[in-house]
């Protein structure tokens, strides 16, 4: 009986996988990297000689030679000293022996260098692992389930469409399982983030990139649960259709002559039993993928704020600052350094120290029961006036949804206008406080007013920011009801 392994060490020798699980395995990796690129250009091979100054440049970027692993080499206590192009001859001639390398004799003596195709084979598939695609969600899922659930191409193609349904559902799957190990990669890539920098560039560049707002967002879009539950429930219902069993029977029968009907029947059956168990595996995997992506954004938050307490080039500078006060100015106040004490560059935007630098710590004044006034309780006609008063300036300072159709009804236009950020003038903080009565009560049923927020209609635009006074607003607009 012919195995697989019969037939791959009829075409490879055991040594040809063998040198890729040991200690040098990282050598060898390289070496053949480089070795296929170059024989991959020049169909005439490469002469001994030139191997043998790639092997080298090799080594000296990456020495990882471990003599145990050389059959030739007789092992001591004592590693042996070994001139670089000593140690090159003996990986290349192992490649050879190997079989990833083989090596002609010419007429003239000259022995040239050829890339193996099984090597050629093998080497490709290491660099789709080393480099993996760019991981994608399309709609095969999506697709199997539309057309499972489309009774009038069933009827018309019964087998060519279940035949379709199970490749687009393992293709499906697999492009699950990558998303799933594109997360774990991320996960692990943020665990070694030695900088913030690193930290935030998986979470930006790469995972909301690549990952977040292309797979996970379609796989969240495409509401596989109920998808699922109506093409399986359709499976279920094939299985018990006599006139598209029969059908599909009819067609694999013509496809195949040889068999009997009781065979292409359990062709049929065993088929859609195949479809519908993988069917089953799309929801476990999915919410696989969800438990790791809730994993990421665990660790990454984490990771960011260890790296924040750590490795903060402006923790440093601000401890250094205060280290320094503290040695050469004890007992002053901030107040009386005037310039003689030189800040760091603030690099957060519009930073002010917001209660001035007399003192960097202010104990809170505490009141004893005693400095409490007591309540009178007889209330005068003076007392009830100023309580109105105060009631009546609370009202006009409070964000309420009249404050905000006040403002609006103040903006120009009339009934259907649509007026901008860029276009109304703020200033001060009783003009701020009206913009934020308008978006507080955007959604209010008394809002004489809609709100509408590019960025929000639009996930594929930029805010943009209108400067107002010493204030910057993100442009959104009005429109009047």
């Amino acid at each position: 009986m012919s195995t697989f392994s019969n037939e791959l060490f009829r075409e490879v020798r055991p040594e040809f996988l063998r040198i890729l699980g040991g200690a040098s395995a990282p050598l060898y990796v390289d070496v053949l990297d480089v070795l296929e690129q170059e024989t991959g250009q020049r169909n005439e091979g490469l002469s001994r000689e030139e191997a043998l100054a790639i092997v080298a440049e090799v080594l000296e970027v990456n020495p990882r030679l471990i003599f145990e692993d050389l059959e030739d080499i007789e092992v001591t206590h004592q590693v042996p000293v070994l001139t670089t192009r000593e140690k090159s001859r003996l990986v290349l001639d192992r490649l050879i022996r190997a079989g990833w390398l083989e090596e002609q004799t010419q007429a003239d003596y000259q022995r040239l260098i050829y890339f193996d195709p099984n090597g050629s084979i093998l080497l490709a598939a290491l660099r789709r692992i080393a480099y993996p695609d760019a991981t994608v969600f399309s709609d095969k899922l999506v697709s199997v389930c539309a057309a499972i659930c489309n009774a009038t191409a069933l009827a018309e193609q019964p087998w060519a469409q279940i035949e379709t349904c199970a490749d687009n559902l393992q293709q499906g799957l697999a492009e699950l399982r990558a998303m799933q190990k594109s997360v774990e990669r991320l996960t692990r890539r943020q665990i070694e983030a030695q900088t913030l920098g690193d930290n935030l560039r998986v979470v930006y560049d790469e995972y909301a990139e690549h990952v977040a707002k292309t797979c996970y967002a379609e796989l969240v879009r495409a509401q596989l649960p109920t998808r699922l539950a109506e093409g399986q429930q359709r499976l279920n219902d094939l299985l018990n259709d006599s006139d598209l069993l029969y059908q599909m029977q009819t067609e694999v029968l013509r496809r195949d002559t040889s068999i009997a009907a009781e065979t292409a029947m359990a062709r049929v059956r065993n088929k859609l039993d195949d479809l519908s168990r993988a069917m089953e595996r799309v929801l476990p995997l999915a919410d696989l993928i969800d438990q790791r992506t809730a994993e990421f954004t665990r660790r990454s938050l984490a990771r960011f704020r260890y790296l924040q307490e750590v490795v903060g080039e402006r923790r440093g500078q601000v401890k250094h600052l205060f280290e320094r006060i503290n040695r050469e100015f004890s007992g002053w106040r901030l107040a009386d350094l005037d310039n003689t004490l030189e800040f760091p560059t603030l690099t957060v935007p519009e930073t002010r120290l917001l209660v001035g630098r007399d003192s960097l710590y202010q104990p809170r004044a505490r009141r004893t029961l005693e400095e409490n006034e007591p309540i009178l309780d007889a209330v005068t006609e003076a007392m009830r006036e100023r309580c109105k008063k105060e009631m009546e300036a609370a009202l006009r300072t409070s964000l309420t949804v009249g404050r905000a159709n006040r403002f609006v009804e103040c903006l120009p236009g009339g009934k259907g206008a649509r007026i901008s950020t860029e276009d109304f003038s703020v200033y001060g903080t009783e003009d701020v406080a009206d913009v934020i009565a308008v978006l507080l009560h955007a959604e209010s049923s008394e809002a004489r007013f809609r709100v509408e927020v590019p960025r929000v209609l639009d996930d594929a635009a930029e805010g943009m920011l209108d400067r107002k006074d010493v204030y910057r607003l993100e442009r959104f607009f009005i429109i009047k009801r």
